[in-house]
């Protein structure tokens, strides 16, 4: 079965490595180089400490199992970081029921002291830290997107990279081909949406209208530290999370909206928590892709029998266990209950 993989980022290298898996042909396109878009400008944190509503946390949770297990068949695979998170909020109250509804659902979860958080980061500023109500999360990890998606694509498709997919020649109900931007034509017996941000402009390629509100993301990375940060930390204003080379990525939502002086900020308050950190070495900016109603769209589209999506946030946390179900169903396996809350058709109430 030849299958057209739209986009080469996690979820299209997760995708195309499930169908070769089971013995599909595969090509990955990609108007840029494999892990340049999206994935490239992501926070990378595998985790479902916060996703609503519980058929999506569900789904997160499932994503960070496939984590696990695939780190644990490649034990010198380089991209998986365990070690949990971290997170305090000046409402220690709410923070408290929020880990107790988690451990209602299965999430790993607990309350530390500040001794038990900064034996965990002794880099953080023990004055910044509440006396207790901090909150860890042992099975969340990050993980680095380009380092996964290599490996993933090294599993055996071909990949077409600096390519655009220009077009979907459609006959029917049914995608006979893909168009590129060189003038190349991939026949096909199936096509795979997993174009991030772009994924409305594909989706119209097949004529479906397919909604999303892209918002923007933008991470700064510091230099070389003296204390890396060891794991994933949420403080107020900031989140942290270590790079290689004793590097720290750093995120808000307040820099994501821009602003002159919104970087110099950010490290200004990260500095406050975690005092290691001096300055940026760099600034990466990227969209975050986002469906309209916010949870994915995976899974056969209903009017293009041939056509499928994996289009979400938090694609890094889904991409191995999501991307398992959609090649499974391209194959023609049954995943009607676990793709069920997902599927594209739900947004023709939108219309």
């Amino acid at each position: 079965m030849r299958v057209v993989v739209v986009g080469a980022g996690v979820y299209g290298a997760a995708v195309g490595a499930a169908l070769v898996r089971r013995g599909a042909e595969v090509t990955v396109v990609d108007g840029g180089m494999p892990g340049s878009g999206t994935s490239g400008a992501t926070f990378s944190w595998v985790n479902s400490r916060n996703k609503q509503p519980l058929v999506y946390h569900d789904l997160n949770l499932a994503g960070m199992a496939a984590h696990q297990r695939l780190a644990a068949e490649v034990p010198l695979g380089d991209w998986y970081h365990g070690g949990g998170g971290i997170e305090w909020t000046a409402d220690e109250e709410g923070l408290s029921t929020k880990v107790d509804a988690l451990l209602a659902r299965g999430y790993e979860a607990k309350l530390l002291t500040r001794a038990e958080a900064l034996d965990l980061e002794p880099g953080l500023v023990p004055d910044r830290l509440p006396a207790d109500g901090i909150a860890y999360y042992p099975g969340e990890a990050w993980v680095e997107p380009t380092r996964l998606i290599a490996h993933l694509l090294s599993r055996g498709a071909d990949v077409v990279a600096d390519d655009a997919v220009v077009g979907l020649d459609v006959s029917g109900d049914v995608v006979r081909a893909v168009r590129l931007e060189s003038g190349q034509v991939l026949a096909a017996d199936a096509v795979v949406n997993c174009a991030g941000p772009q994924a409305a402009e594909v989706a119209a390629m097949a004529g479906l209208a397919l909604p999303m509100r892209n918002l923007p993301c933008v991470l700064v990375h510091t230099t070389s530290v003296a204390v890396p940060v060891s794991r994933v930390v949420h403080a107020p204003d900031v989140h942290l999370r270590p790079e290689r080379g004793g590097r720290i990525m750093l995120h808000s939502g307040e820099v994501d909206q821009g602003g002159q002086g919104a970087v110099e900020k950010l490290v200004r308050d990260a500095a406050s928590v975690y005092p290691a950190i001096r300055a940026a070495e760099s600034v990466h900016t990227g969209q975050r892709p986002i469906p309209g109603d916010g949870l994915p769209v995976l899974g056969r589209a209903t009017d293009v029998r041939n056509y499928f999506f994996a289009v979400s946030h938090s694609g890094v946390t889904l991409c191995l266990h999501a991307g398992e179900l959609v090649a499974g169903e391209v194959l023609g396996d049954d995943r009607d209950e676990a793709l069920a809350p997902f599927r594209f058709e739900r947004f023709e109430v939108w219309r």
